[in-house]
């Protein structure tokens, strides 16, 4: 059995830094100012009801499990986002236990960088589920309005082959290895059966729909199960 290898600080700031680049929902800030930051569960226990009703507001519906699946799926992507791409462009499962949330926005922090060296552990796979759905799992219990849990573990897929796919544009060279990890983290938990790969490309088609067809200026989504 491999024993747990932690992943120096500096080595992990660095390649959060590096990440970042790559867009918005990779960016995942370090630092230790309390001021305007909250460790995530605070907000995980109202079922991120500040934003939730934000994103409804934003979008002009009534309907408040809208708002609750659209910053649902959002926060997933910025979960996954910074995840694959540290372990597939620098090697390191970043350890997300004392994720914090900034207080005015959906943006995302670690107090100190942290993480595992991926070649350490003996299901880098399972680590990396892990890491992301337990965060799901905590907002997804915090609900203050009634959201099929199918529906939010297709949120959490396409999320998942969402970021894939921006990380894909922007490094060619990880087809590969980006198809394999999709795969395999596709086929685990509460990811089985939320949909499937279509495509090289990490073209998706989910068997649920985030219901943002359902705002007043939407459409359906490119991997929704509504699409034609």
């Amino acid at each position: 059995m491999k024993d747990l290898v932690r992943a120096p600080g500096v080595v992990v700031a660095a390649a959060l830094d590096d990440v970042a680049a790559i867009g918005g929902f990779f960016a995942l800030r370090v630092g230790r100012c309390d001021e305007g930051w909250r460790p995530v569960d605070h907000f995980y226990s109202s079922g991120f009801a500040d934003l939730s009703t934000a994103v409804a507001n934003r979008y002009r519906t009534t309907e408040l499990r809208v708002g609750v699946s659209i910053a649902h799926l959002g926060h997933a992507a910025r979960l996954w986002s910074p995840v694959l791409a540290c372990v597939l462009l620098h090697g390191i499962v970043l350890d997300l236990s004392e994720l914090q949330r900034a207080d005015d926005s959906s943006e995302l922090r670690l107090p100190e960088p942290a993480g595992w060296y991926a070649d350490s552990l003996s299901d880098r796979t399972g680590s990396l589920y892990a890491e992301v759905m337990h965060h799901l799992d905590a907002l997804g219990t915090g609900l203050r309005v009634k959201v099929a849990p199918r529906l939010l573990d297709g949120n959490a897929a396409s999320a998942l082959v969402g970021s894939a796919g921006v990380l894909l544009s922007a490094y060619p060279q990880l087809r590969a290895a980006l198809g394999e990890l999709v795969t395999d983290l596709l086929g685990r938990g509460r990811l089985v059966g939320t949909g499937h790969v279509t495509g090289p490309d990490l073209a998706f088609t989910r068997r649920s729909c985030c219901l943002y067809y359902r705002t007043p200026t939407g459409t359906k989504c490119g991997d929704c199960c509504f699409a034609s």
